[in-house]
């Protein structure tokens, strides 16, 4: 096989081009090289390689979800397109992460569709007619919030503290985090951060949280469940009384994860209060049906919202986001999520403008202008994914967004949701059967 013959669509995940040579997953990755590796790989991979292609990944993944981060272009390729691929390893191809193509056509490989400019940092991005998009960033680290200034985030809509971790494996205490937090504002400057306080899950467990029996789990003990436990409360504890310490000139935000019931988010918002002594705005991280389903009632207790829709659709769905062969169960193209989503925008009406989405499903091509179309105007994104955003923002006008959404939700499958929206059609049933 020659590169030529190479020439495929895949699925997009981290937009961005690359060149190099085709290569099954290595010991270290070459800046050369363009690597074929299954979901399982990628945490031990060293190195930065030009490109990644992932066979049978599941999007939602906490794996595959770190990737964003790191802005190496990446898709996500069938087991029968990776066959194709591997027999031809060691030849010369381009990778488009924005439109999912793969090509040994040095002509169609080296046309990659322009990137819009770069928003101005803490300003709204407008639709074509006007209407104000917030595209806020998703961060893990201080770097990540200075890239998010760059690229002309609106505002910092997302620090995931747990992965804020001292050297050695150290429990975090509030000297710790007084530092970074003080590090992290100073980076994002002049935008408004948002910190969401420790959100231990399954996948994201410290190294000095010793096993806690049903820690984790897609319906275990994560988030706010844990704020009780030690270590846990103490890490907590520091979080508060470094955030009750920093220069009242950081404009900071604090988001409570994992919350369910409006009893539990009343409970843990007066508790943070009594614990700081300075007003802070406070939000409630929601990630489950139950509390979408309640956010008309919210809004008295807490400041914002935040939806995250990862998880969300992994609790509607009933498929864990980890496991690769239940992928298909949490379709971002199935009409009765936008139907979902609608429903709770209809719920929180005048109130929809608190509301913050999280997550890869504003993300995913084709999507956001569903969203805006479904009242949507504050999303928290990865830094890297914010020019493409932006692009489609500006290229949507408000009425042809409203059309798109009421014929999305019209739709009875999700087939019918990707021709609409342009998006190749995956040609695989969204549940397990025999093969």
């Amino acid at each position: 096989m020659s590169a030529a013959d190479i020439h495929l669509f895949a699925t997009p995940y981290v937009p961005g081009s690359a060149h190099g040579r085709l290569r099954r997953v290595p010991q270290h990755a070459g800046a050369d090289d363009i690597l074929i590796l299954a979901q399982g790989d990628v945490a031990g991979l060293s190195g930065r390689p030009a490109g990644l292609i992932v066979v049978e990944g599941a999007p939602l993944s906490h794996t595959l979800l770190a990737l964003l981060g790191t802005g190496i272009p990446t898709v996500i390729v069938t087991a029968q397109q990776a066959e194709t691929l591997q027999a031809g390893a060691g030849r010369a191809v381009w990778l488009d992460g924005a439109t999912g193509l793969i090509t040994g056509d040095a002509g169609t490989g080296a046309a990659q569709a322009p990137v819009a400019r770069l928003p101005a940092a803490g300003q709204p991005v407008r639709t074509a007619d006007g209407e104000a998009v917030y595209l806020r960033a998703s961060v893990r680290s201080v770097a990540a919030a200075r890239r998010a200034r760059a690229a002309g985030a609106a505002a910092i809509g997302l620090v995931r503290s747990e992965f804020l971790l001292p050297e050695a494996d150290a429990l975090p205490d509030t000297a710790f985090y007084r530092a970074v937090f003080a590090q992290l504002c100073e980076a994002a400057a002049p935008l408004p951060v948002t910190i969401r306080l420790l959100d231990v899950a399954a996948d994201k467990m410290p190294a000095w949280l010793r096993s806690i029996p049903g820690a984790g789990g897609v319906l275990g003990l994560q988030g706010v469940r844990l704020f009780g436990r030690e270590p846990v409360q103490s890490v907590l504890h520091a979080q508060l009384a470094a955030l009750d310490s920093l220069d009242p000139h950081c404009d900071i935000r604090v988001l409570i994860p994992y919350l369910v019931r409006l009893e539990e988010l009343q409970y843990w918002s007066a508790y943070l209060r009594r614990r700081l002594s300075r007003p802070l705005a406070l939000g409630a991280m929601v990630e489950t049906p139950a509390g979408a389903l309640d956010l008309v009632n919210w809004f008295d207790s807490a400041d914002f919202v935040a939806l995250g829709c990862n998880d969300l659709m992994q609790c509607l769905f009933a498929a864990d986001r980890d496991r690769a062969e239940l992928r298909h169960y949490l379709d971002p193209y199935a009409p009765l999520l936008f139907r979902f989503f609608r429903q709770v925008a209809e719920a929180a009406a005048e109130q929809l403008e608190r509301v913050q989405l999280c997550g890869l499903l504003s993300q995913l091509p084709g999507v956001l202008p569903v969203l805006l179309g479904l009242g949507y105007r504050a999303f928290s994104v990865d830094v890297s994914l914010i020019p493409y955003l932006a692009r489609s923002v500006e290229s949507s006008s408000l009425g042809g967004a409203q059309a798109l959404a009421h014929q999305v939700c019209a739709a009875r499958e999700s087939r019918q949701v990707r021709a609409l929206l342009g998006v190749p059609e995956q040609g695989e049933w969204p549940f397990l059967c025999p093969t």
